[in-house]
């Protein structure tokens, strides 16, 4: 599970040293979705460093909000965006696992990813690793 202290410690520490700034964290406390976020800004865009709240699993993403809108969520999958300088601090940094696009954007094996959950695979049958591990179902 993933303490939230170390992911704040590791985004201001991967804002620090890719030359970024953190700018917001937002942290769920509900049952989806199931990640938190650090945001962090940098003179051409804000991008976030998303964790699994249950485990310690990184990616790096667009943005999302959380709040909802007339009573309705946000809802859709993770666009996971290739920063690599961001994404070799963060692989870096003890304690944490940094998933790339590519294989958050790729199929998702249940026997390689005990995270994934069988019940919501089952239910919500994901088309991707990255939708399984990094869910928004409500």
């Amino acid at each position: 599970m993933a303490d939230i202290r170390n992911f704040r410690h590791a985004c201001y520490a991967a804002a620090r040293r890719t030359g970024g700034k953190v700018v917001e964290f937002r942290i769920v406390d509900g049952v989806t979705p199931n990640f938190h976020q650090g945001l962090i800004a940098y003179h051409d865009r804000t991008i976030a460093v998303v964790c699994t709240r249950d485990s310690t699993l990184l990616a790096v993403a667009e943005p999302r909000t959380l709040e909802s809108v007339s009573g309705v969520g946000e809802s859709g999958a993770l666009t996971f965006v290739d920063v690599p300088a961001l994404a070799a601090v963060l692989g870096e940094l003890p304690g944490f696992q940094v998933l790339t696009p590519s294989e958050l954007n790729g199929p998702l094996d249940p026997a390689s990813w005990p995270e994934a959950l069988p019940e919501d695979i089952e239910y919500w049958r994901p088309g991707t690793l990255g939708e399984a591990l990094f869910n928004y179902w409500d």
